[in-house]
């Protein structure tokens, strides 16, 4: 008799489109709690063998891969991948997949508002009127047309929060290494050499990179002492690529105005973390790219990418994380008689 394929998910939800397909496909769906701890990852690892996991929250290391024999894709819920340990799939044959772009404009669309709330002062202003406070006599706001937006990092996110930037008026800059020149000409951005460079001419900087060890912590003391006087700092990305000490000294100091954050060092934060006590700041708990809309095509792209390498077809080159374990012939899923050869370049 056929052992049964089993599909876990990190996370108690996933869009009804995506389970539907899991179900369309012969596969049981099972959940964990929301972001489970290792223990609680191995406990169900162990009980349902699946032989993919689609991972939404939390991390997926190397001791939850230990507790996975039968594992051979996991599939991230989304484009980043940092909260998955890569070289530990890796050297187990576990080929890692993205979905990347397809919460690409919710996320765009989020990094906005929170420009907005953060630069109008929208937060403070709400809660001191409902304390009683009426603070129109003193205030003075910032108006945004004409000021500069330079994005660090120029994907699908960053190339949307573009176009809805200039909507508003903003000048965009932006600066990415991999990017292609004529990325930056179809979209009217003006490229920028370098980091430090956009540092100091935007007047609100969004960030829009992976988290890596090169980028942990990219902006820190230093980089905020780049930044223009009274400027604003904007990540819908990754929490790391910021000291949240140094930005907490920042704010305080009055060198930098205000900052929007939807994405932390640590997550959720600690409820005695200072910058949720900021009046500068506007914090949302990572909710950037968690749309119906988002999460329908994410759902759909993280579950394809495991039911289709299960079956041994195809996906988008650029989606498959660690394509080397099946030059090398070690990725799990050639035990099951997948084809190398659609996963060679070309």
């Amino acid at each position: 008799m056929t052992e049964p394929v089993n599909i876990l998910v990190t996370g108690p939800d996933l869009d009804p489109a995506a389970s539907a397909l899991i179900e369309q496909a012969g596969i049981n769906r099972i959940h964990t709690p929301p972001y489970p701890t290792d223990d609680v990852l191995t406990d169900h690892l162990a009980r349902f063998r699946p032989q993919g996991v689609v991972s939404r929250m939390g991390k997926f290391g190397a001791l939850a891969m230990d507790g996975a024999p039968d594992l051979k894709v996991i599939s991230k819920h989304g484009a980043g991948v940092d909260n998955i340990d890569v070289d530990a799939a890796t050297e187990r044959g576990i080929a890692v997949v993205r979905a990347p772009g397809a919460n690409a404009l919710s996320v765009a669309e989020h990094t906005i508002a929170l420009l907005l709330a953060t630069v109008k002062q929208i937060v403070p202003l709400v809660s001191g009127l409902r304390d009683g406070r009426w603070e129109k006599p003193g205030f003075l706001g910032v108006e945004i047309a004409g000021k500069t937006l330079g994005l660090v990092g120029f994907g699908a996110i960053a190339q949307h929060t573009a176009r809805l930037g200039r909507g508003l008026g903003l000048n965009v800059v932006a600066y990415d290494p991999m990017a292609q020149d004529s990325v930056f000409a179809a979209e009217g951005v003006q490229r920028i050499a370098s980091v430090d460079e956009l540092l100091a001419i935007a007047d609100i900087v969004s960030l829009h990179c992976p988290l890596m060890p090169a980028t942990q912590h990219m902006i820190n003391a230093q980089s905020l002492q780049i930044m223009k006087p009274q400027s604003y700092l904007i990540n819908t990305a990754r929490g790391g690529l910021i000291s949240e000490t140094d930005l907490l000294m920042a704010l305080q100091s009055g060198h930098i105005a205000g900052a929007g954050l939807d994405t932390f060092e640590h997550e959720p934060p600690s409820p005695d973390n200072p910058l949720m006590n900021e009046r500068t700041v506007v914090v949302t708990p990572h909710v950037g790219g968690v749309t119906a809309a988002a999460g329908r095509r994410v759902g759909l792209l993280a579950v394809e990418g495991i039911i289709d390498l299960l079956a041994g077809k195809k996906i988008a080159a650029e989606r498959i994380v660690n394509p080397e374990i099946f030059a090398a012939g070690t990725a799990r899923l050639l035990m099951s008689g997948v084809d190398a050869k659609l996963f060679e370049k070309g």
